[in-house]
């Protein structure tokens, strides 16, 4: 079992504005929702799939669980995902801006439905009658975030190809192994990107993964971009632009079944070896659909906009499927959100009159540590929803998010989902959920969320154990590819054919979850199981404290020691006084067993360029060992040897 050792006691409800115009209007309409799910599961999938796909052939059956855990969903049913995001917009929205695109030097561009329509049906055409890519070939996708990334990925599905795209901070060992494992045909690239107001280059990584194997690659496919100076293989490499004009605009798109395999994204596993995580076409641009309306609230005049990047899940669900199959606006951003200066997100927010803001918690974090104050310096009013995603925010983060950012007039959606579940799980709904700092609240209507302990029986209210689903979802990931055996084995081994999700939780005396952290991000410390998100959360409480990451120690009398790795807002003069005061901070909010043993001080913490925490790396460096990892996908290597180098206090 898991402790829970952090309480939040506010309560923050929606603007009455936002009800208003919400599509759940009340906890009574969402009450009736998750009750209609539980009394008619298969009539209530039935109902939201007839109403929101165009099936150009309808399904036979909802649901097939006779080969369970791998579920099949809308058995059958005949659709284009492309279709869904483009064709049937063009009568209504064919002049509306689909993506709204802004680089880091400040290039914009306006790319229509009819105008991303007829690009992707030109990129369609030249995948299929220039380079002979069949209905599911795979290509890998490695691009910066700009639209012929969204392009190539949607030509991809026009003609039943398998995109997988690679997230372009990731090595060339990484980009090879994932080629190979995916036995990809083809690679669409870019000569590179900016960032940090550099030129970034990623064409050359292409080259050295391919020059060290990837033996299935026939073709490699380059965006210009920075126009840097690249090598092109001939017969092998050619140039977006001077191909995709000549094509015809017309592509017709390849019928699909619902279950066929839309994507393979590839997630980490915990023995090091890659997941190429699959998902199905029909229940996966379903509840891409459900959800951006339901937490998004989304609507004809939005302009939304989320940070992610493509190479990662959140990218494909909601800057690309998700957003355009409502016909909505969808921001794309190439480059960091401190270039210029901290105030570049909401400089761009404010120009664009951003509605719905969707972003991870490290980087709203990083913005309140380097300039607090730097959003009352622009017109945020435009701000309805404010989304977080990728790991559980802090109290402290979520309470300057809600009052400096949405000026405490937004609803705040603090998602909690994963690459595996394809979509939102629980999450507030922005005009119904009363929000709690720091918790994801409850379940979203057919989704089935329980906490139980290691032996498969129930957890008590607000005891710790491990976060399951316990029933089907359309967007669940159906295999991991080429693994079945792995499949089962991760998250279906525990108990019953119910999703493990890996994470720990509570349900809170109001029904409420809280992720406690990874399961194996578990601090046990003289027999407690402490989860680490809630140490940090309790670490960052204390103001001179920018950001935190906690990790185990190993140690001979308490099992492991806490680890606690600290971003400090200013100078630390007096490490021993600083070192106190914080153990006084987690004493008050937790209690004395999670103050920190050990604490390091550095200027930053090792990240992957999505702004995600290497903790295994700082695990490793607290225990003394070797670092195996390969560092080079991280935004800041040169932190690495800093830390190893730090003694703590």
């Amino acid at each position: 079992m898991i402790e829970s050792v952090l309480r939040e006691e506010r309560i923050f409800y929606p603007n009455p504005e936002i009800t208003a115009k919400s599509n759940i209007k009340s906890m009574e309409e969402y009450e009736k929702l998750v009750a209609w799910a539980e009394k008619d599961f298969e009539g209530f999938w039935d109902y939201f799939a007839k109403e929101k796909i165009n099936w150009l052939k309808p399904y036979e059956k909802v649901l097939d669980d006779s080969e369970a855990p791998h579920y099949k969903w809308f058995i059958n049913g005949k659709l284009n995902i492309t279709e869904q995001c483009l064709d049937r917009h063009l009568e209504k929205r064919g002049e509306k801006t689909a993506i709204l695109f802004e680089g880091e030097p400040g290039d914009i561009r306006k790319i229509t439905y009819k105008e991303l329509y007829g690009e992707v049906n030109r990129v369609a055409n030249l995948l299929k009658h220039k380079f002979g890519i069949k209905k599911g070939d795979r290509i890998v996708i490695y691009m910066p975030m700009i639209p012929e990334a969204a392009i190539a990925m949607l030509a991809c599905a026009r003609i039943g190809a398998i995109h997988s795209v690679v997230f372009g901070g990731f090595s060339a060992e990484a980009l090879k192994d994932r080629i190979e494992d995916a036995g990809a045909k083809m690679v669409i690239t870019a000569d590179g990107g900016y960032r940090r107001g550099k030129p970034y280059m990623l064409k050359p990584l292409v080259d050295k993964a391919l020059a060290n194997g990837c033996k299935t690659i026939e073709s490699v496919l380059v965006v210009k971009r920075n126009n840097e100076s690249i090598n092109m293989a001939k017969g092998r490499d050619y140039f977006y632009h001077e191909l995709v004009p000549n094509m015809p605009d017309i592509c017709e798109a390849e019928i699909m079944d619902s279950e066929d395999i839309a994507f393979i994204l590839y997630t980490s596993g915990s023995t090091g070896k890659p997941k190429g995580v699959q998902h199905a076409i029909g229940g996966f641009i379903l509840w891409a659909q459900m959800t951006m309306e339901w937490v998004f609230d989304i609507n004809e005049e939005d302009i939304y906009w989320c940070t992610a990047d493509i190479g990662w899940i959140t990218g494909h669900t909601y800057i690309v499927y998700g957003p355009l199959a409502c016909g909505a606006t969808t921001v794309m951003y190439e480059g960091v959100p401190t270039y210029p200066d901290a105030g570049r997100w909401w400089q761009m927010a404010e120009k664009h009159r951003v509605t719905k803001f969707y972003t991870a918690p490290t980087a709203i974090r990083i913005l309140k540590k380097l300039a607090p104050d730097e959003p009352k310096k622009y017109d945020l009013s435009s701000f309805e929803i404010l989304g977080t995603v990728g790991e559980p925010i802090n109290p402290d983060a979520w309470i300057w998010y809600y009052e400096t950012v949405g000026g405490g007039r937004c609803s705040i959606v603090d998602t909690w989902w994963q690459t595996e579940t394809g979509g939102h799980m629980i999450s507030p709904l922005p005009g119904a959920t009363p929000m709690k700092p720091g918790s994801a609240t409850k379940p979203l209507p057919g989704i089935f969320a329980e906490v139980f302990l290691e032996d498969g029986t129930k957890a008590k209210v607000n005891e710790g154990g491990f976060l399951c689903i316990t029933k089907p979802w359309p967007s669940m990931i159906r295999n991991i590819w080429r693994d079945p055996e792995r499949y089962k084995k991760t998250y279906f081994s525990f108990k019953d054919n119910i999703y493990l999700t890996g994470d720990d939780a509570r349900i809170d005396e109001d029904g409420y979850i809280w992720i406690m952290g990874r399961a194996d991000d578990v601090i046990n410390v003289s027999g407690h199981r402490l989860g680490t998100m809630e140490i940090e959360s309790a670490i960052a409480k204390y103001e001179k404290i920018a950001e935190v990451a906690v990790v185990g120690k190993p140690d001979e009398i308490k099992g492991e020691a806490i680890f606690a790795f600290i971003v400090p807002k200013e100078k630390i003069t007096d490490p021993e006084k600083f070192k106190k005061e914080t153990q006084e901070v987690v004493t008050k909010e937790i209690g004395p067993i999670a103050k920190p043993d050990y604490i390091v001080i550095t200027e930053g913490l090792p990240k992957t360029r999505s702004g995600k925490i290497m903790r295994r790396i700082l695990k490793a460096i607290a225990a003394g060992k070797e670092i195996t990892q390969d560092i080079s996908t991280l935004e800041n290597p040169e932190i690495v040897k800093k830390l190893q180098s730090s003694k703590p206090i």
